[in-house]
C-alpha cells in the first residue's frame, strides 16, 4: 500500500516524465527521417531543378515499363528507364516553357493522322485513311472503356511533346553549322600531307622499376583534373555461397523409390478393406495413364531416333525389345526409369504438302462461314482431283488452304521429324511412303496431304519414361541451413577468411558496386544485397546472410566509398601509367645528345625511320602508331628543320620535316562544310540532353525505393 501511495503522490511527475519520453522518441524519428516535411521526402522520389518527382506516378510508370519489357527485363532495368524518361521530360518541360514553345491543337491532330495513315482501323475500303473513322474510334472509346480513352489522351500528349521537342531541337539545330572556312580547314586536314624521319625513344625502353610514382603525386594528379576522375558512392563485399544440392542419401532413396515403380505392389484399400494389386512400369496395360500419374514429366507418344535417346541408355535400348525397362538411370536432373512401348523402321523426316479445309467453329477457321460436312464434301473432291493430276496441287492450296503460312508456297511443310505435326497427321505422314495422298482430320480441320519425299528409314524406339527430380529433403536442407548459420556467427566471431578456410569455402570478391545497381557477379540479380550494403545501419565488416536460388549467401561488407573524387587506390589505375609516361619523358628528353637524326639515333641505339604522306585527320605513324601531337608538330615544322623533343602516345620523338605536300586548292569548299555540318547536327539531339543533364540540379532518391 505504501508503494501505491507513492505512486499516486508522484502521477504527475511520472506523467511529465512518460510524455517527455514520447516527445524524444518523436522528435528524434523526425530528426533521423528529415524533419517534419519527412513525409514530402517519403512521397517524392527524386527532384530535378526544384521538381518534385512523385513516388507513386513514378511506380506506376516503373510497372507498365516492366509488363512492357517481360521476362527481358528486370525490375531496376524498368526504374532506370522510366527514370531517364522522367529527367528528360522535365529538363524539356522547362526549356519549352522558357522558349515559349507550344503545339497547337490542329498541328497535334494533323501528327497523329499521320502517324495513324498505315493502321488498318482508320482506313476506308480503299486503303486510304478516314478522318471520320479516328473520330468514331476515340467516341466509342471515351464512351466505353475509360482506362482506353486515357491511354489515347496520354498518346496524344506524347505527340504533343515530340512535336514541341523537335521544334526545340530544330531551333538549336538552326544555329548549327560550319563555315565555308571550317569546310576548307577540314578538307586541309584531311589532304594536306606531309613527309617525315623521326627517331622514336620508347617508354618500354626504361623499366618501371626505374621510375616511381607516389600516392601524393596521384592525388595531385587528381586534384588538378577533378572532373575526370569523379566517383560515385560505391561498395565492396565478399561472400560464400551454401549451395542446396541434393546429398547422396537424397539421390539413393531416389532411386529406391523409383525402382520400386518397376514393380507390382500390393496396397491396402481403406475403402474396400481389401489388398488391391497396384501394377508397375513393367506389366501395366496403360503406360500412358502410369506414366502421367507417376512421373514428373508427362507421357511422349512420339517416335524417337538413337541421337535422341539418353546416351545412358541409348546403346542398350536399340539392341533390345519391346517390353524390356531400363533404369534407373541419371538425366539431367532427373532419375529415370524406361520401357519400351513400340519399335519400327521409319525415315528420320519426311517433306510434305498440305492443303488446310476448314469449317466454322475453329479456331483456325477465319471468316468462312463452311460446315465440317461442307469441308469434308471439299476436302474429298479436292482429294479426288489431285490423285488425278497431283501437277494441279499448289494451285488448289493457293485457292484453298486456310494455312495462310505456307499456301502461296503451294502448302510445302518442308522436311519434319517424327512428332513435330499433331498425331494424326504425324502418323499418315510417317506411316506410308513417298507419293501417298490422303485427308486427314485435326483440330485445325481436314488436310490433303501429299508426302513429297522421305529421307533413309533407320529403327526409331517409343518409350515411356517415368522421371522424378532430384531434390533435396528437407533433412538436407535443414542441415544445409544449420551449417549456413554456425558460419555465419563463426565468421562474426573471427574472420570472415578464416572461417571459409577452415570449410574449404571459396570467398568470392565484389568491388565497387554502385547504389542503383542489381547484379552480383556469380549470383546474378540480387537487389536485396545490394540495398543492404548501402543501408545507413550496415558498417563495413557486418555481415548477413541472404536466401538466393541456389540455397543461401554469406555476405560481408569490406569497404564503403561516398561519391566524390576517387581515392589514390582507385585512379591508380588509370592515372599511375600516365605519370609513369610523364617521368619517362623526362628521362628519355635528358638523354638526347647531338643535333641530327643520325647523331640522335646512334647515341641512342635506335634507327631513323620514315613515314609518309601523314595528315591530320588520321594521325598515325607506320612503326610508331597513333600519334597526334608529332603529326601536328610537324605540320608546324619547317621543311629541313629538326624540331625538339617531342612527348608522344608510345614515346618520346624527334623528327625532321622532309617535304609539305599541300592540297589543291579546290573552287569552294561548300561539300566539306555540309559534311562537317551535318556532323555537327547529327550530335544535337544527344549533346544537348547531356548539357541540360549536367547542368541541372538533380537529387535522385530511387535507391531509397528500389
Amino acid at each position: 500500500m505504501a508503494v501505491l501511495n507513492k505512486i499516486r503522490q508522484r502521477s504527475v511527475f511520472l506523467i511529465v516524465i512518460i510524455a517527455l519520453a514520447l516527445f524524444s522518441f518523436v522528435l528524434a524519428d523526425l530528426i533521423r527521417n528529415g524533419g517534419a516535411i519527412s513525409q514530402k521526402s517519403q512521397n517524392t522520389i527524386a527532384t530535378i531543378n526544384g521538381n518534385d518527382i512523385d513516388r507513386t506516378a513514378f511506380a506506376q510508370k516503373v510497372e507498365a515499363a516492366s509488363r512492357s519489357f517481360g521476362t527481358n527485363g528486370s525490375s531496376i532495368q524498368a526504374v532506370n528507364y522510366v527514370w531517364n524518361q522522367e529527367v528528360r521530360e522535365v529538363l524539356f518541360d522547362e526549356q519549352f516553357e522558357e522558349l515559349g514553345i507550344q503545339v497547337g491543337e490542329d498541328e497535334v491532330n494533323i501528327l497523329v493522322q499521320e502517324s495513324l495513315a498505315n493502321n488498318p482501323t482508320f482506313q476506308n475500303e480503299a486503303g486510304v485513311f478516314d478522318k471520320a473513322k479516328l473520330q468514331e474510334y476515340v467516341a466509342n472509346v471515351k464512351a466505353t472503356s475509360p482506362e482506353a480513352y486515357q491511354q489515347w489522351l496520354d498518346y496524344e500528349a506524347s505527340v504533343s511533346k515530340g512535336a514541341k521537342e523537335e521544334a526545340y531541337l530544330n531551333m538549336i539545330k538552326a544555329g548549327v553549322g560550319a563555315t565555308l572556312s571550317e569546310g576548307e580547314l577540314a578538307y586541309k586536314m584531311e589532304n594536306d600531307k606531309v613527309d617525315i624521319k623521326y627517331v622514336q625513344l620508347p617508354y618500354s625502353s626504361i623499366p618501371d622499376t626505374e621510375v616511381t610514382v607516389s600516392d601524393a603525386e596521384i592525388e595531385a594528379y587528381i586534384e588538378k583534373y577533378p572532373k575526370r576522375y569523379k566517383a560515385d558512392a560505391s561498395r565492396s563485399l565478399r561472400y560464400v555461397v551454401f549451395e542446396e544440392k541434393p546429398s547422396e542419401e537424397d539421390e539413393a532413396e531416389l532411386k529406391e523409390e523409383i525402382t520400386a515403380l518397376l514393380n507390382d505392389r500390393a496396397e491396402f484399400n481403406s475403402a474396400t478393406n481389401t489388398t488391391d494389386s497396384i501394377k508397375g512400369l513393367r506389366n501395366t496395360e496403360n503406360v500412358e495413364e502410369f506414366i502421367n500419374e507417376n512421373s514428373a514429366l508427362k507421357y511422349s507418344d512420339r517416335f524417337s531416333f538413337k541421337n535422341n535417346v539418353s546416351s545412358a541408355i541409348a546403346d542398350d535400348v536399340f539392341e533390345s525389345n519391346v517390353g524390356d525397362v531400363f533404369g534407373p538411370y541419371k538425366d539431367g536432373e532427373y532419375y529415370k526409369v524406361s520401357k519400351i512401348v513400340a519399335k519400327e523402321t521409319m525415315p528420320d523426316s519426311t517433306k510434305a504438302s498440305h492443303i488446310l479445309i476448314s469449317w466454322k467453329g475453329l479456331n483456325t477457321a477465319g471468316t468462312t462461314e463452311r460446315t465440317k460436312e461442307e469441308a469434308k464434301k471439299l476436302a474429298d473432291s479436292i482429294l479426288a482431283v489431285v490423285k488425278s493430276d497431283k501437277d494441279k496441287f499448289a494451285t488448289l492450296a493457293t485457292e484453298y488452304s486456310a494455312d495462310s503460312s505456307n499456301k502461296d508456297k503451294g502448302g510445302d511443310l518442308g522436311y519434319f521429324t517424327p512428332g513435330t505435326m499433331v498425331k494424326p497427321f504425324n502418323d499418315f505422314s510417317f506411316n506410308n511412303g513417298k507419293g501417298e495422298i490422303g485427308v486427314v482430320e485435326t483440330a485445325f480441320g481436314y488436310h490433303i496431304v501429299s508426302i513429297e519425299d522421305q529421307t533413309e528409314a533407320k529403327t526409331a524406339v517409343k518409350l515411356a519414361t517415368l522421371a522424378r527430380k532430384i531434390e533435396s529433403s528437407e533433412k538436407t536442407m535443414n542441415t544445409i541451413f544449420t551449417e549456413t548459420t554456425k558460419f555465419q556467427k563463426e565468421a562474426k566471431d573471427s574472420d570472415f577468411s578464416e572461417a571459409a578456410k577452415a570449410k574449404n569455402l571459396t570467398v568470392r570478391p565484389v568491388n565497387k558496386i554502385k547504389e542503383l545497381e542489381e547484379n552480383i557477379p556469380g549470383l546474378g540479380a540480387q537487389r536485396s544485397v545490394v540495398q543492404w550494403a548501402f543501408n545507413e545501419d550496415t558498417n563495413v565488416g557486418d555481415i548477413k546472410r541472404f536466401d538466393v536460388p541456389a540455397g543461401y549467401i554469406v555476405v560481408q561488407l569490406t569497404a564503403s566509398t561516398e561519391k566524390g573524387l576517387m581515392s589514390a587506390a582507385d585512379a591508380s589505375m588509370t592515372v599511375k601509367p600516365i605519370l609513369l609516361k610523364d617521368k619517362k619523358a623526362e628521362l628519355l628528353k635528358n638523354k638526347i645528345s647531338g643535333t641530327t637524326l643520325d647523331a640522335i639515333a646512334s647515341s641512342q641505339g635506335q634507327t631513323v625511320k620514315t613515314a609518309s604522306a601523314l595528315n591530320m585527320t588520321t594521325p598515325t605513324i607506320s612503326g610508331a602508331g597513333t600519334e597526334p601531337r608529332v603529326v601536328g608538330a610537324a605540320f608546324a615544322l619547317a621543311e629541313g628543320k629538326v624540331s625538339n623533343p617531342i612527348q608522344g602516345n608510345n614515346g618520346v620523338y624527334v623528327i625532321e620535316v622532309v617535304k609539305k605536300t599541300p592540297a589543291i586548292k579546290l573552287d569552294t569548299y561548300k561539300s566539306y562544310a555540309n559534311q562537317t555540318s551535318k556532323t555537327q547536327v547529327n550530335a544535337v539531339n544527344s549533346r544537348v540532353f547531356n548539357a541540360l543533364k549536367d547542368a541541372a540540379d538533380i537529387e535522385d532518391k530511387r535507391a531509397n525505393f528500389y
